[in-house]
């Protein structure tokens, strides 16, 4: 049994996991991802009760009961980057032994939710619109850094994207990936469902241009144009496709679910959501739970 080095996996004198500085006790098996710390906050005001809040950085975490099962949310703030972190800190608190620094025999499988806005590619997803990601394509390069499991990236939408919009070599090679299909019917089965773009940034790699020219122009034109045995990409984020593939690669359920705030198709933005997260935040835990 491998044994994992103090610098492989940081554990705080506390006993708490280096960035979100959480023991294995303090996170349930069932956690919302959010981007803003200030979220969390809103989803916790929907708990029954309250358990544990904690906060380092942007990471912000509070554990409690939602219609009697165990919920944690947890803020990641923007960026493949961070859910790096959080995604694989939240699998080491249930899946390693702090005290042996050792894999536990026994697999615990999370079920991981990002709730986050979007921009809206498709006449369909207007400002208001819940889209579901059934698929996550990656441009940040995230999970080439790691040894890919058999069959968790989609190869050949891969290939049919980059041939399609003659994608630029000096780019990161995006990479697609499923989300969790069980979660994707019990959750998004009245949503928009679509292939989610996961940017890594907000600017140009989204095809907006303020005073650095994109390397594309015409990229978000493609993108729009795309279809996959009749799929198409529905909307941009910056999150989905690590918590997709990260998620799969270690062996839990996770999904993401957006509300669109901007439509990049119609142009217009949307900065007051918030009756409608709320009501996102809330249909999400509903049927988490089975609640009705």
């Amino acid at each position: 049994m491998r044994k994992i080095l103090s610098s492989e996996l940081i554990i705080n004198e506390d006993g708490s996991i280096f960035h979100l500085h959480l023991r294995p006790e303090q996170i349930a098996d069932t956690a919302i991802l959010v981007g803003d710390p200030g979220r969390v906050d809103m989803v916790a005001s929907m708990f029954d009760t309250i358990e544990c809040s904690v906060q380092n950085r942007e990471f912000k975490t509070v554990t409690g009961l939602y219609g009697g099962k165990r919920v944690s949310c947890v803020s990641h703030g923007i960026g493949t980057d961070n859910i790096d972190i959080v995604v694989t800190e939240f699998d080491a608190l249930v899946n390693i032994d702090f005290a042996t620094r050792e894999e536990k025999r026994n697999h615990t499988q999370l079920t991981l939710v990002r709730i986050g806005t979007s921009g809206g590619l498709q006449p369909e997803c207007p400002i208001g619109t819940y889209v579901v990601s059934n698929r996550s394509m990656g441009f940040d390069g995230l999970l080439n850094f790691y040894e890919h499991k058999e069959g968790v990236m989609d190869m050949d939408i891969e290939n049919a994207f980059c041939d399609f919009v003659n994608w630029n070599p000096r780019l990161p090679r995006p990479y697609t990936v499923n989300a969790d299909e069980e979660l994707v019917e019990r959750i998004g089965f009245d949503m928009v469902k679509g292939i989610t773009i996961s940017a890594p940034g907000f600017y140009g790699p989204q095809g907006r241009y303020v005073r650095l020219k994109p390397i594309d122009m015409d990229l978000n034109r493609k993108i729009e144009e795309f279809r996959y045995n009749g799929e198409k990409i529905t909307n941009f984020e910056m999150e989905s496709s690590a918590v997709a593939g990260l998620g799969r690669m270690l062996g839990h359920k996770a999904i993401t679910i957006c509300l669109i705030i901007a439509g990049r198709i119609s142009k217009d933005m949307n900065t007051n959501y918030k009756g409608s997260m709320e009501g996102l935040v809330e249909t999400v835990l509903k049927r988490l739970v089975g609640k009705k």
